[in-house]
């Protein structure tokens, strides 16, 4: 199985949905190291990717991914929008000229996607950000493509360890973002944006396995 543009399209409106339905969780999450807006800014900006999605229908994936990134700029605020639509910018870049995505694209794009964030927010992993959930996805995924998995099986396993990273979150120190102000105050809270990652990458993989119907 490929990823079409049709199942693309299917992923990103199961992720609208997941950040609806978990906009007060994550919005929680980011009240006691954050501005407590992480999920009303997340929802935001997939409910007005979500409305763009259709007028961007039978477009290539990378085109359905630049659509995404330029949304989400322009209506996420924080440090989120800035963030995010590198990551899925960098991804169109990467995927350009493709019409399917095949699971070797697809770690392509994942590790572009990291990549952009890295740069962005000069950050790397165990600074308690989002990078903390998807480098952990990103490697699995990788690895599962070298093992021969199916598409479907390496995004179960990518949303796995993107939910174990960012559950990892809770005892490490903030260093980066409106979390590191707080020091060590900020010990003991899940970060909302490895969380958000976590929740977008399993929307992906349960799309993908048919628990969400195309």
């Amino acid at each position: 199985m490929d990823l079409t543009p049709d199942v693309l399209t299917a992923c990103l409106r199961r992720i609208a949905t997941v950040l609806r339905e978990q906009r007060q969780y994550l919005t929680d999450l980011d009240s006691p190291i954050g501005d407590a807006d992480h999920g009303t800014n997340m929802d935001r900006g997939f409910t007005a990717v979500q409305a763009k999605l259709d007028g961007g229908a039978g477009q290539e994936p990378a085109a359905q991914l630049k659509l995404v990134a330029m949304t989400l700029i322009s209506t996420v605020g924080g440090a989120s929008g800035p963030l995010y639509g590198t990551a899925f910018l960098r991804a169109a870049t990467a995927l350009a000229g493709k019409p399917v995505l095949t699971l070797d694209d697809c770690v392509a794009g994942l590790n572009a996607a990291v990549q952009g964030i890295r740069d962005r927010g000069k950050a790397t992993t165990g600074e308690k950000t989002m990078l903390d959930a998807l480098v952990p996805a990103q490697e699995a995924l990788s690895a599962a493509a070298t093992e021969g998995a199916s598409l479907q099986e390496a995004f179960q396993r990518a949303a796995d360890a993107a939910e174990a990273g960012a559950q990892a979150t809770i005892p490490l120190l903030a260093t980066k973002g409106r979390a590191s102000y707080l020091g060590e105050r900020s010990i003991g809270h899940q970060d909302p944006g490895a969380t958000s990652s976590a929740l977008m990458l399993r929307a992906v993989a349960d799309t993908l396995a048919g628990a969400v119907p195309l």
